[in-house]
């Protein structure tokens, strides 16, 4: 039997994979870090655990140990003729820590080493993401204010807590973030993503999902849309320090974006009252919403009947929404928009045998006058409802520049970067 054959036999994985630790502190969201573990797992990722001694009161090594296929220790003074506490930060390609207790980063900052996390940490030159989990008085504390501003200073990405149900009784801000959430941050920012803090103090206004065009009580016009193009938007401009705000149409169940405030909306009727009501509070506006640019003239207030006397379930008449994009940029040129905000429109394209889907996106830059737009070319299992996107974005300066096939969360970091660069 061949070497090869004994190695797929026994499991042995590929040297490429990637090496990554999962870093655990003492805290009650410890058990969240089971799921972290797994995702990482199943991407196809050398996962290690390594947790403090206080977080084994919470999860216990055997379960750990299970769930990554690797031992755990917390000690320097394990595996020492293997020098275990330089290794395993040297070789690792990306270091999470979730959840990181505010004693945890005051230790981080301070640089100690005295068990095996921090002294990874100490050690490593690999993209290390911190996702902290406290009571909101711990979070907004003036010493864990300053140590997060320290960690970011020093390179470290401190991911934004969610606001909600702490331990007790207590809601607020200090709650970890769904583990779905801080592997896609950590991905993206192991994929060369950084989350500044260039955005602090602005404010951001997002429209995401598709809208609903109701026909009766039980039917309406609709279209694919999950909203998660807009939801990533909202999660980069979000840990990169704005005060987001998104208007939600028709939205799959998708994590809030930490802090993010969501209005709930249906029709594109519904997206324009609220866009308009908080376009001039807002400093950047990001229009990703795919809404319908028709409704019925009318709505049955009961369940239209199949076979009926009239034909009103197979004719249905049309007329045009309103233009949230165009009418937004039109308010700002004449002056109604206080805050003078960067607009961002979004085309979802299609080519056809005479014009390609970017030809479609430059006229409609110039059409509805925005400063920026991102193109994606949709149909048949394109971005809709999809995890990755790709495509271009248009300055209204007759620029383009090329997104290449990546995560949505990464679409929406080149896009966020684009604002900035516009901005300056």
């Amino acid at each position: 039997m061949t070497q090869q054959r004994v190695s797929e036999q026994i499991g042995d994985q590929p040297e490429s994979r990637r090496r990554v630790v999962v870093g655990v502190a003492g805290g009650i969201a410890a058990y969240k870090a089971c799921h972290i573990i797994r995702a990482f797992k199943e991407a196809g990722d050398d996962v290690r655990v390594v947790p403090t001694e206080s977080a084994l009161s919470f999860v216990g090594r055997s379960t750990f140990e299970a769930l990554s296929g690797n031992p755990v220790s917390t000690t320097v003074f394990d595996d020492v003729d293997q020098v275990q506490h330089v290794r395993v930060g040297q070789e690792a390609d990306l270091i999470v820590i979730a959840p990181a207790t505010a004693d945890l980063m005051a230790r981080l900052v301070m640089g100690r080493a005295d068990d095996l996390l921090t002294a990874t940490v100490l050690v490593a030159t690999c993209p290390v993401v911190v996702a902290p989990a406290m009571h909101t008085e711990m979070w907004f504390n003036p010493a864990t204010v300053a140590n997060v501003e320290t960690l970011r200073s020093r390179g470290i990405t401190v991911i934004e807590p969610a606001h909600g149900r702490l331990t007790g009784k207590d809601t607020g801000p200090g709650r970890l973030p769904d583990p779905e959430q801080i592997v896609d941050i950590a991905n993206a920012v192991g994929n060369g993503v950084v989350l500044g803090q260039d955005l602090k103090g602005k404010r951001v206004l997002i429209t995401a999902g598709g809208t609903q065009e109701n026909i009766d009580p039980v039917r309406f016009i609709g279209n694919s849309s999950s909203g998660r193009q807009g939801f990533a938007l909202g999660e980069i401009a979000a840990q990169r320090g704005a005060r987001v705000t998104i208007v939600a149409g028709n939205t799959a169940e998708l994590s809030t974006p930490a802090g993010a405030e969501i209005v709930k909306v249906s029709s594109t009727q519904d997206m324009f009252d609220a866009v308009q009501e908080k376009a001039g509070e807002s400093d950047i506006i990001i229009m990703a919403a795919a809404v319908a640019d028709f409704r019925p003239d009318t709505q049955a207030d009961s369940k239209l009947k199949k076979g009926g006397d009239d034909d009103s379930l197979t004719t249905v008449h049309l007329v045009e929404n309103p233009d949230i994009l165009k009418t937004t940029v039109a308010r700002r040129s004449e002056g109604e928009l206080d805050s003078n905000p960067v607009i961002v429109g979004f085309a979802a394209e299609t080519g056809d045998a005479t014009t390609s889907a970017l030809d479609y996106a430059r006229a409609k830059l110039e059409r509805k006058g925005c400063d920026l737009l991102m193109c994606n070319e949709v149909g048949h299992g394109k971005v809709f409802g999809q995890l990755r996107n790709r495509g271009w974005i248009l300055a209204s300066d007759g620029s383009v520049t090329e997104v290449e096939d990546a995560t949505k969360l990464e679409v929406a970091a080149h896009i966020v970067n684009a604002v900035v660069a516009f901005t300056r």
